[in-house]
């Protein structure tokens, strides 16, 4: 008769002890894919629960805005120094739409979810990165009102377009989730940051050059105005405005030349690349107080 291999009893099994809650910060929320894409569902489902239009609120919204700025930059105040000023100032609304809606739904994001973190054991960086695909979501609607309005100017995709397209969502992707992970654990120790952070982006739109050009800056700050493009926000404005804009107008490759700054690429990969730096640091400030949120929220 075979010898048993059952342990006897009171064996206890030589292991180390770990936390059963996670400690790869973002890297173990994209191993739990399946959580986030469900965490980003809910969410967009619970946005329009109960609407009778649903999603198609999300095209309307945004192509209610670009009617009001043609009618109010174009025809009413006729605003002749930009060309297509309305496509102008609906390019930078996209990026500034983008930030606001990660940085204030991120920074609310581990408060509105307390129960579900009180019951499960599961990266509490799920719930800003979620914010932040959920506004990346909202994106599409507004980019296809775009096109559609761009097409008409005889705008066409070019490749140096859509890489400075992709280049400005990296931008604020990285940026919005960095910014997101710190107020997200420092709202749960002061609610006030959420009331903070709405005031900040109140001032997000007119510290890029959407309802001002570019130029407009170089000509009353003269040589400070590359202090202005250390803002991620106005570069990543920028480069869609060169995706976009920029093909609308009669002549693309002087409006380039003339209206967008020197190295607009170079620049770019340096914000994207401080963006990915500043994550770190968040990821970093998060994980030294992630420990002590289940408490803080009771």
């Amino acid at each position: 008769m075979a010898e048993s291999t059952r342990p006897p009893a009171g064996h206890v099994v030589d292991a180390p002890l770990t936390s059963p809650a996670a400690t790869q910060g973002l890297l173990e929320v994209f191993r739990h894919r399946y959580l986030l894409k469900l965490l980003v569902r809910r969410e967009i489902s619970a946005r329009y629960s109960g609407s009778f239009l649903g999603l198609i609120w999300s095209y309307i919204n945004p192509l209610s805005q670009f009617l009001i700025y043609v009618f109010i930059f174009t025809l009413l105040l006729g605003r002749d120094r930009t060309e297509n000023f309305a496509i102008h100032i609906f390019t930078g609304l996209i990026v500034v739409h983008f930030f606001t809606e990660t940085f204030n739904a991120g920074t609310r994001s581990i408060v509105r979810n307390k129960a579900l973190i009180r019951k499960m054991s599961l990266p509490k960086e799920m719930f800003p990165v979620a914010s932040m695909l959920v506004s990346l979501y909202h994106v599409a609607p507004q980019l296809v009102i775009l096109v559609v309005a761009c097409v008409p100017y005889g705008w066409t995709p070019d490749v140096l377009g859509m890489l400075a397209l992709l280049l400005a969502l990296g931008i604020i992707m990285t940026l919005g989730t960095a910014l997101a992970l710190l107020f997200s654990v420092a709202n749960v120790y002061f609610r006030d940051f959420a009331s903070a952070v709405g005031i900040l982006t109140n001032f997000v739109r007119f510290s890029v050059p959407m309802i001002y050009p570019f130029t407009l800056v170089e000509e009353r700050f003269k040589g400070l105005a590359q202090y202005y493009l250390y803002n991620p926000l106005a570069e990543a404005v920028l480069l869609v405005q060169r995706a976009f804009w920029v093909g609308t107008t009669n002549d693309p490759a002087a409006t380039a030349a003339t209206e967008l700054p020197d190295h607009l690429f170079t620049r770019g990969l340096v914000m994207l690349a401080i963006s990915a730096l500043v994550l770190v640091v968040a990821q970093l400030v998060f994980r030294s107080l992630e420990d002590k949120i289940p408490e803080r929220l009771n």
